[in-house]
């Protein structure tokens, strides 16, 4: 009878922490949210997303406002294309600059709305005309070395 509880208390154990990393697998892939909003879709061209993926946030100041919907490369001007799904609750003016920034040092990557003041409003298929494009470290750091480089062979000569 004892060996039975036992059994029961550690299969319990056993179920509740393949739960809990069926939910933190969820919570690292974006797929918690079951939005019932749809929201309305703009479109946002980059030079360069970096690590930008579908279902990446959309931000502004600090306040998730929508999702990336879909990410596709243009074949003639070859940038990239981003359509982002925002909550109705949210306006945002004409004159909204887009930007692809990091959490953290290393984290994810999201587009980052600053509203402008324009008194015109986005709305469902229009384009946001100003963007950032994501500062790649890889560049940075290339960038850095090149130019410490050129300064250490300019003052030998």
């Amino acid at each position: 009878m004892k060996k039975s509880k036992f059994d029961l208390a550690v299969g319990l154990f056993v179920a509740t922490g393949i739960l809990a990393l069926v939910f933190l697998a969820m919570k690292v892939g974006n797929l918690t949210g079951l939005e019932t909003s749809e929201g309305y879709r703009v479109e946002a061209r980059f030079d360069n997303i970096g690590g930008l993926k579908v279902r990446a946030p959309v931000k502004s100041a600090g306040v998730v406002v929508g999702r990336v919907d879909s990410i596709t490369l243009d074949s003639q001007t070859y940038e990239a294309k981003a359509i982002l799904r925002i909550d109705q609750n949210y306006k945002f003016s004409k004159d909204t600059i887009a930007s692809i920034l990091t959490s953290g040092l290393l984290g994810e990557q999201y587009v980052s709305l600053e509203a402008g003041g324009d008194s015109v409003y986005l709305g469902q298929g229009d384009r946001i005309s100003k963007t950032q494009p994501a500062m790649i470290m890889e560049k940075l750091i290339s960038q850095f070395l090149f130019n410490k480089a050129s300064e250490s062979t300019g003052t030998t000569k």
